[in-house]
């Protein structure tokens, strides 16, 4: 499927310095804080000063009206090498995969990605209503509104199409909360069974209350630097081994039921010499449980439509045969606005240089990540992956 040109690896490039600030379902505090609080968590954990910071990667629905460029005057930050990228639930990996060539091709030495947004009362209304142009002007004059509708457009067609039932993605949701009960920062702390999975009240249908997202607020972060640079720092750190981005992959599909993962899946994993078969736990974006599936096709897991078998035969828990979301993904920790793209990477970072904040995969030396982000009526228009290795592995 590949259909670019092998890329250069990504030699001496590493990821490190995972650092959350704590979910809260609402907050009268500003984007701007959550980030600022990201970055001090970050030059703390690495024993940096700003000034050292030369490059810096930002997402966020909640900044407007800035965009990175004016952060960096909140933050006092004057780096040489900059971006904004809004791209919802793939900005984690975007912004890895960039800021890795921006540190490759010495444009920066030091990349601090941020992605944070605040919730308060009103502030998911207020999103909607500016989300999109097509979504303004095609989808909600006919009453159709925000991503609960479009994934349940998705879903029902996937249900159709593959004989998907809702056991099927319950038992994502009931082992993914099981993950979360060990993970500090997941906001949901109950347990929970697959009778209350099917019995909770009915939100667009075939979509119930534990298959929908819960907006929050709350930031998460990262640092990209040469690996001299962090071995110098003392920072434990986790290799680059391999990314993959795509926009409106397949346009021509009526209905989306495959992402962009399906064109760049083999330049993913032959750039980084290993298969899906070699993974030791998988982060996937999480909003809905459909989308989950998707990824675990489209990823090369299985084949497409085939999904629902797969969860059928896999335990997903943190010490299952195929651990998935292991700190509990954003159906059970909440979902920070853009810091929801960064959540699976910055667990898989946390894993993978042993520092689990909860449950920790045994022996785990490799992790893919994927994103998928920014959904119109009938599709999400972005799609990233990353694999990711323990240092000397």
């Amino acid at each position: 499927m590949t259909t670019t040109p092998m890329r250069t690896p990504y030699r001496n490039v590493v990821v490190a310095a995972p650092v959350t600030v704590p979910y809260v379902r609402y907050s009268i505090r500003s984007a701007h804080w959550f980030l600022a609080r990201t970055l001090a968590g970050l030059l703390d954990s690495a024993g940096l000063g700003k000034d050292e910071v030369d490059g810096l990667c930002v997402s966020s629905f909640t900044l407007f009206p800035d965009t990175a460029v004016g952060l960096t005057d909140h933050l006092g930050l004057s780096p040489r090498w900059l971006d904004h990228i809004p791209v919802g639930g793939a900005c984690g990996v975007v912004a890895l995969r960039r800021a890795a060539r921006a540190v490759q091709a010495g444009d920066a030495n030091v990349v601090a990605c941020l992605a944070g947004d605040t919730n308060h009362v009103d502030t998911f209304r207020q999103t909607l209503g500016s989300f999109s142009q097509f979504a303004r002007d095609a989808v909600y004059p006919y009453g159709s509104g925000g991503p609960n509708a479009s994934f349940a457009f998705l879903t029902d067609h996937y249900m159709r199409q593959h004989g998907a039932t809702r056991e099927d993605f319950g038992k994502l949701c009931v082992q993914q909360r099981s993950n979360a009960l060990g993970f500090p920062h997941a906001l949901f702390k109950k347990p929970l069974t697959m009778a209350q999975y099917l019995n909770a009240r009915p939100i667009t249908k075939p979509l119930h209350l534990f298959d929908c997202v819960m907006p929050c607020a709350g930031g998460e972060g990262f640092l990209v630097m040469s690996r001299q640079r962090a071995q110098r720092l003392g920072l434990p750190h986790a290799q680059i081994l391999s990314t993959i981005e795509r926009h409106n992959a397949f346009p021509e599909d009526p209905i989306q039921t495959r992402g962009g993962w399906a064109l760049d899946r083999d330049d993913l994993y032959a750039l980084a010499g290993v298969g899906p078969e070699d993974m030791d736990f998988v982060q996937t974006y999480d909003d809905y449980p459909v989308i989950n599936m998707m990824q675990l096709e489209d990823l090369g897991f299985c084949a497409k439509g085939e999904a629902p078998e797969f969860v059928r035969r896999h335990d997903f828990t943190w010490q299952g045969d195929f651990p998935l979301n292991v700190s509990g993904g954003q159906l059970s920790v909440g979902q920070a606005g853009m810091a929801g793209g960064y959540l699976g990477l910055v667990e898989a970072i946390r894993q993978l240089t042993d520092s689990a904040l909860g449950h920790a995969v045994a022996n785990a030396r490799l992790a893919l990540v994927s994103g998928f982000g920014m959904i119109n009526f009938d599709r999400g228009l972005c799609s990233a992956a990353a694999v990711l290795g323990r240092a000397n592995r």
